[in-house]
């Protein structure tokens, strides 16, 4: 009586890869290895250099001295416009994040709609996304203008005084989160309208049989279908607003008086402009830092609200 063996085909008998396996598992390998290498050269190996550099006291032109932590504990200690750009930091942060995810699932709600010419108003709210920060910023501080900007022009006409977005401390923050919210809103709005189209269809109808209107489907069907979405948006929402620099740079320089000045411009200033190599890279870590543990929380949080379909 003839026997079928169970062994799987690509595999010898002595249990290791057949040859085609072998060959396949290699052109895996040699298709990964320029991201592989690119990641370690321009990834890993900068990485640990700037660990290395955190622990030197270097202005570029003298030769490097050894100082250990003395750049950690001067920053947490002794520093206080370190606290000021963390403070702003957070205030960015905290500023950007809610408004622009709730924005973009908005607008993503008005979006996935079936109107005539509806794919040119998903370009149309996609194109600051595409456009290079510098020159949103420029458009922006003209919009912004005290004097001849396009938003004071229209607070006068409606009776109002006109606001000093840009030279006020007080205003100079709120002017860069909404711009920062205005360019960012196209790209997440692209993310909740691919999660919104993955949603079945027939369980809006279903749940329109049923008697539930509109609100009850969007939030007993749509939020919770749509909650792995969000967390991914919060979390690349969160990790891109504390490394926001050029927005913020072009628009106010960090000024005025500090106010707008942020983590990375603060690394930026210390690096570049006062040379003090070891101390901006102590920044640089302590702002990992600071980012892995949010990015932790949200992961650890994420648990109690999102549930995805193979759980």
């Amino acid at each position: 009586m003839a026997t079928v063996s169970a062994r799987p085909a690509t595999s010898t008998r002595r249990g290791g890869f057949s040859p085609l396996r072998r060959q396949e598992t290699i052109a895996g390998y040699l298709f990964l290895l320029p991201n592989i290498l690119g990641f370690l050269v321009f990834s890993s190996i900068p990485v640990f250099a700037t660990f290395t550099i955190s622990m030197l006291d270097w202005d570029l032109i003298r030769a490097p001295r050894f100082v250990g932590l003395e750049n950690y504990i001067k920053l947490l200690t002794d520093d206080a416009v370190f606290r000021k750009v963390l403070w702003n930091t957070a205030y960015y942060v905290l500023g950007t994040v809610p408004a622009g995810v709730i924005l973009s699932l908005l607008l993503a709600l008005a979006m996935n709609t079936n109107v005539r010419g509806i794919a040119i108003y998903r370009a149309l709210f996609f194109i600051p996304v595409i456009s290079a920060s510098v020159a949103v910023a420029v458009m922006w501080r003209w919009l912004y203008n005290t004097d001849f900007g396009l938003i004071n022009l229209v607070l006068r006409n409606i009776g109002m005084s006109p606001i000093p977005w840009l030279s006020s401390t007080a205003w100079a923050m709120p002017a860069v989160i909404i711009m920062a919210v205005w360019k960012s809103l196209g790209y997440n709005m692209l993310i909740f309208l691919a999660g919104l189209q993955s949603i079945p269809v027939h369980l809006h109808e279903a749940a329109a049989i049923d008697g539930a209107n509109s609100v009850q489907r969007f939030r007993h069907i749509t939020l919770p279908l749509l909650a792995p979405t969000t967390f991914f948006v919060l979390v690349i929402s969160v990790i891109g607003s504390f490394q926001v620099f050029d927005l913020a740079f072009v628009l106010t320089r960090g000024g005025p008086g500090d106010a707008t000045n942020t983590i990375v411009m603060y690394i930026y200033n210390q690096a570049f402009q006062f040379f003090h190599m070891g101390y901006a890279a102590a920044i640089a870590w302590v702002l990992f830092g600071i980012v892995f543990l949010v990015t932790l929380a949200q992961h650890q949080l994420q648990k109690r609200w999102v549930h995805y379909e193979h759980e």
